[in-house]
């Protein structure tokens, strides 16, 4: 290799196949979660930077439809959080199931259309319509590979324990498509970024619920204690009937106070799942209190939600 003979073993074969980023051998494709976790880390630094800059001092964003605005938060949903959710299903619903991991190819052709659909939303802002309708067939595109490659497994279940996702994954696809079409015919698309960041609370229920039992067991098994954490489903569905509700009431009457009272009882509910990690001092380890606080910050996001929504005050957006 050095005196550039060219690779003669399979051995050295292998190796500059996984120094190359464009093989199908490379480490980067072999799991579902790397190169969609990578682009979650990328666009999360990146992002705040530009919105920040955005803020701080006037730098120009792209002007898509609906303004800056909607351009930072499709981004955040349709681009960080997208991506985010492509590398936990494509790693986590394979281990749920007992299935094989997802092949490099399809992981690589999600993850181009995924690029796609950010580099298409972006020249929306100077090519119109055509770069805005590449980007939500990419987006589609990309939620569509995710239920063809995943569904099989989820049905295949026979206890079918999972099949949540799926229906997520479906209603991710009606949310994209709802944006598009009203982005396209030029009305404001905001009210679907609101109903997506409702439904990403959801999925973020449904995945901890099934985390969180083997990171809390195992930090207690750590302290010699007996590891008797459950994540009870009663709980869990309250948490998401309230936040579906609450959804709801901000998709088809925004700024009502009915929302308001709905997100509070959103608040309540996630206080409420809660209760079932107050196990300890073994719930201030890392990887406990991590995944707890996430359940905090979203309590309290609903709740200040609530209350702006009820007193007519501007907290909506720090909510």
């Amino acid at each position: 290799l050095r005196q550039g003979r060219g690779p003669r073993t399979a051995q050295e074969r292998l190796l500059v196949l996984n120094r190359n980023p464009a093989a199908l051998a490379h480490p980067l494709w072999l799991c579902g979660f790397r190169p969609f976790f990578l682009a979650t880390a990328i666009s999360a630094a990146g992002l705040i930077a530009l919105w920040g800059a955005f803020l701080g001092h006037g730098l120009p964003l792209p002007p898509v439809a609906g303004g800056p605005f909607v351009w930072h938060a499709h981004e955040l949903l349709f681009g960080f959080s997208l991506a985010a959710v492509a590398g936990f299903a494509l790693t986590a619903i394979p281990e749920f199931t007992g299935t094989a991991s997802v092949p490099a190819q399809p992981v690589r052709i999600l993850f181009a259309l995924w690029l796609a659909g950010r580099i298409g939303f972006w020249l929306s802002a100077w090519l119109g319509a055509p770069a805005l309708a590449v980007a939500g067939l990419a987006h589609l595109g990309l939620v569509a590979g995710l239920v063809a490659l995943l569904a099989p497994r989820l049905l295949a279940d026979p206890e079918r324990k999972h099949l949540s996702f799926l229906w997520a994954l479906v209603a991710f696809a009606v949310l994209i498509a709802g944006f598009y079409i009203d982005a396209l015919a030029g009305a404001s698309p905001a009210r679907w970024l609101h109903a997506t960041v409702g439904l990403l609370m959801i999925l973020i229920v449904l995945a901890l619920s099934r985390i969180s039992m083997r990171i809390v067991n195992s930090a207690l098994e750590e302290r010699g204690e007996s590891p008797d954490y459950r994540a009870r489903p009663p709980k869990r569905n309250l948490a998401i009937v309230c936040i579906a509700a609450c959804t709801a009431a901000e998709f088809f009457a925004p700024g009502e106070r009915l929302g308001g009272w709905l997100a509070l009882a959103a608040a309540a509910a996630l206080c409420h799942l809660q209760s079932d990690w107050h196990v300890g001092r073994a719930l201030f380890r890392r990887w406990p209190l991590m995944l707890f606080a996430v359940y905090v910050l979203m309590a309290a996001g609903y709740g200040l939600i609530g209350f702006a929504l009820i007193s007519g005050s501007d907290g909506v957006s720090a909510g």
